[in-house]
């Protein structure tokens, strides 16, 4: 049996206007910000390694995958990025594949856009930098650290983001604190569970293959052409697979769902390519398949577009 992922992001009016843009202008100054940062801090490895990782993160998050409780989960990706690209270029990919998934994809509302940038690209990095750096503190020379401190920043990275939507829902009047925070946390804790054990998958894949990656300030770009080809091929079997996610409702549509306020989304103000359907294929599964593929490859151009054109202008300035 195919499926095909649905949306999965805030959806233009679960927010108040005032809160929308109040979280547009916070995400607006971070992102502006992380540009300035990442062009000094940028190094010629990180540059395609970025475009890969958005790939993979956009690729990754439309394999829902089943939580207990007639629900689903999908990867977040903040943690992985930072991880392997330190916060401010992490701001920079998730920047990008949020962007993408509601300006073409109908993935989450415009006035939303602010909101959804500050949960899982600001947010969603921030706390896995804090969370990652101060559990590698504790045991720098052991490798298990490097697994435990990402399953821990991947968990705590989709549970704060969970929270930080919770109250936006709460200030605008969406869904009460009491009612909303509860229920975002009980359901993001499961699936935080999902998001570390992905994570933990990927950094023992990398610890075996390619250790230099995980250590950025001393990273070699031995072999580098192979491993970006390598993980943009992984990037496009996942897009591939996509008509695998669950069809269970995610996270957030849950809780909306049980609590009484989905009837509150609107629909988006135009259509291109709809919850990952692409429009005039009329196999589902194929037209999901090609919408996959073509927003991966899409993510993956436009970061690596705005990685290369930072660095460039960084080294003319």
């Amino acid at each position: 049996m195919f499926y095909r992922p649905a949306p999965m992001h805030l959806p233009d009016g679960f927010l108040s206007t005032i809160v929308s843009i109040v979280f547009w202008a916070i995400s607006v100054l971070t992102l502006a910000y992380a540009l300035r940062r990442a062009g000094k801090d940028l190094g010629e490895r990180q540059l395609p390694l970025m475009g890969v990782l958005a790939a993979a993160i956009f690729a990754g998050q439309m394999l829902n995958f089943s939580v207990t409780g007639g629900t689903s989960g999908h990867l977040l990706g903040a943690a992985i990025a930072t991880i392997l690209v330190g916060p401010w270029p992490a701001v920079i990919v998730m920047t990008t594949v949020v962007s993408i998934q509601a300006l073409i994809f109908q993935d989450g509302g415009l006035l939303a856009l602010g909101s959804n940038l500050f949960n899982m690209a600001v947010v969603g990095v921030a706390v896995s930098y804090f969370v990652y750096t101060s559990l590698r503190r504790l045991a720098p020379r052991r490798p298990w650290s490097t697994l435990v401190g990402g399953f821990v920043a991947a968990w705590s990275s989709i549970f704060i983001a969970s929270l930080s939507a919770a109250l936006q829902l709460a200030i605008s009047g969406t869904s009460p604190a009491n009612i909303a925070v509860p229920a975002m946390a009980g359901i993001h804790a499961l699936i935080g569970v999902g998001e570390g054990m992905i994570t933990v998958g990927a950094l023992t894949f990398l610890m075996a293959t390619r250790r230099d990656l995980l250590a950025r300030e001393q990273a070699s770009s031995r072999g580098g052409v192979g491993v970006w080809v390598f993980g943009l091929g992984i990037a496009l079997v996942l897009a591939v697979l996509s008509p695998l996610a669950s069809a269970n409702p995610d996270g957030l549509e849950w809780v909306a769902e049980q609590k009484g306020f989905l009837e509150a989304a609107r629909a988006p103000l135009y259509n291109l390519i709809p919850d990952y359907v692409l429009p005039g294929v009329s196999n589902e599964a194929l037209a999901t398949i090609l919408a996959g593929v073509a927003g991966t490859l899409i993510v993956f151009a436009v970061t690596l577009g705005v990685a290369y054109l930072r660095r460039s202008r960084e080294n003319t300035v």
